[in-house]
């Protein structure tokens, strides 16, 4: 008779968690099981009500629990600098650094074929109506340094070269591979203060 794991539909939850494992799993919900029950209802109801409360922001992408976020609404920020992430998680990893001063724009993602992920499976369309309604002088691409997050900065950047824009990315100083939100915030603090201008370009892509 086969034996049956009671914590198993528990932990098979847990793995699809990033960086969740089988090992890991085990210790989350043993550790579930060691709370009170009052503690796992109030985790499980602010979970549920977090996701239901959560918006995008009308003008960049970032999360919210408005129609505008608290960045797009401060009379604070530097509206002449447009920082285009990947997604809301990097502008979180950006402003722990309190080095960029601007608003943002988030893709939704990267440009990835092989993953379908195409150009226009991006927020690309609302990047180009809001550079022509508004006033920038500088775009900082923020993203990954990887094979998907170069080619959408060259991508990008063909596209907004009739724009005569400042275009720059983050310095050198991130790993290869690497993703901004495990960045430390001196080292993506130094590569947003060393950003440097793109000067080239790839033909647009279809």
């Amino acid at each position: 008779m086969r034996r049956v794991n009671p914590l198993d539909p528990l932990i098979q939850e847990l793995k699809k968690w990033p960086g969740i494992g089988e090992k890991s799993a085990q210790r989350l919900a043993f550790f579930l099981l060691s709370l009170k029950q009052n503690d796992v209802t109030k985790m499980a109801h602010t979970m549920v009500d977090t996701r239901d409360s959560i918006k995008y922001c009308k003008d960049c992408f970032n999360i919210s629990l408005h129609d505008q976020c608290h960045i797009c609404s401060s009379t604070k920020r530097d509206r002449a600098s447009l920082c285009i992430v990947a997604e809301p998680k990097d502008i979180f990893a950006i402003e722990k650094t309190h080095a960029y001063t601007g608003i943002y724009h988030v893709l939704g993602g990267l440009i990835s074929p092989l993953d379908g992920v195409h150009p226009e499976s991006l927020r690309i369309k609302e990047l180009i109506q809001r550079i022509q309604n508004n006033t920038f002088h500088e775009v900082l691409f923020a993203i990954n340094p990887s094979i998907e997050g170069d080619s959408t900065s060259l991508y990008l950047t063909s596209l907004l070269e009739p724009f005569k824009l400042n275009i720059t990315k983050l310095a050198y100083g991130l790993p290869m591979g690497s993703d901004i939100d495990y960045a430390d915030e001196i080292t993506l603090t130094k590569a947003i203060s060393a950003r440097r201008e793109i000067t080239n370009s790839i033909p647009i892509m279809p």
